[in-house]
């Protein structure tokens, strides 16, 4: 298991099973009888995080250069987006609201000093959303963390 969070929607945990490619959401109702749906996503699942409304989780299939986008309501998964980076390694990843875009959550990447902006919003920006909106070059040759702050307006690596 690469990740644990906890679902804002059901009694879950939502468990990357990183080797497989699978995400699990584990309801814990009942401790004796755990059910688990399992959705395929990506191989080599890593870690991830949720975007503004806590509805979708972004996590990195890293050997693939992709983010799953995986619906915690809808309990499915929503889309696999190429990042344009390699390895992408979000942490939680950092989310903010673009004035072009809106809602947006972002990676960095191990393998380079690309950071992907990806569109969070289906509802009311659906042609950026579950896309990359942007690339950023960093001053750096990789990174493993990104984070921001709803009250900063700066985004760390």
């Amino acid at each position: 298991v690469a990740s644990i969070v906890a679902s804002h929607f059901a009694p879950e945990w939502v468990l990357n099973i990183k080797e497989t490619g699978q995400v699990w959401l584990v309801d814990y109702t009942d401790p004796n009888c755990p059910g688990i749906k399992m959705i395929e996503a990506e191989r080599f699942l890593h870690d991830g995080g949720w975007d503004s409304t806590k509805r979708y989780f972004l996590e990195a299939a890293n050997a693939r250069n992709k983010i799953a986008v995986i619906d915690a309501k809808e309990k499915k998964l929503t889309a696999l987006i190429n990042t344009g980076g390699i390895k992408p390694h979000p942490g939680r990843g950092a989310n903010w609201v673009d004035p072009e875009f809106g809602p947006v959550w972002a990676t960095g990447h191990i393998g380079d000093s690309v950071v992907s902006v990806i569109g969070t919003d289906p509802v009311n920006h659906p042609d950026s959303a579950w896309k990359v909106v942007r690339t950023i070059s960093a001053l750096s040759s990789g990174n493993l963390f990104i984070k921001t702050h709803p009250n900063s307006k700066w985004v760390w690596l």
